[in-house]
């Protein structure tokens, strides 16, 4: 890649994330890009609103947006006034948890083999060190420790789901 493409690249990608474009497909010629951003918004249920590309075809050098897709993230249902009244006390709750992290990229599980039954489960107790989950990363199986001890309270990522760096994983409760 030629740096006028790089720094096209990197204008394309702020340009995705400002208007909050979860996943982007570039195909031109012997040029295939796939950019997918992480985002705190669950996978919408219904299909996805299509985002009017002009700006990004001009950004590219195209006068057309042909080849271009992009999908901008759904955003939740309003709750309810009852679940809203009960937003500020599990928020309090929330604060009073640990969060156990992703140190590294890779495919999140919650067994040392399949079958095998899971390292944690929610209400078991844990020990800082212990570990908790492994986290795929290059065909390496690495074990991830819980850095505190407590409850574990909810498990916050699905087995074989691919997580962050930073991602949360567990939430648990200190004792």
């Amino acid at each position: 890649m030629k740096s006028d493409d790089i720094e096209q690249l990197k204008e394309l990608i702020a340009f995705l994330k400002e208007n909050e474009i979860a996943e982007f497909d570039l195909d031109r010629g012997d040029l295939k890009v796939r950019l997918k951003f992480a985002s705190a918004v669950a996978p919408p249920t219904a299909a996805a609103s299509h985002v009017d590309l002009a700006g990004l075809a001009r950004l590219m050098g195209s006068s057309t947006a042909t080849g271009l897709t992009g999908h901008a993230p759904v955003a939740a249902p309003s709750q309810s006034s009852e679940a809203a009244a009960a937003a500020p006390d599990s928020k309090e709750q929330d604060e009073a948890l640990h969060i156990i992290k992703s140190p590294i990229v890779g495919t999140f599980y919650e067994s040392p083999s399949p079958g095998s039954s899971a390292f944690v489960s929610n209400g078991d107790r844990i020990e800082k060190g212990q570990v908790v989950c492994i986290v795929e990363a290059m065909k390496l199986m690495n074990e991830i420790e819980a850095d505190a001890s407590g409850e574990i309270v909810k498990r916050l990522v699905n087995n074989a789901q691919p997580v962050e760096y930073g991602q949360p994983l567990f939430a648990i409760r200190i004792s």
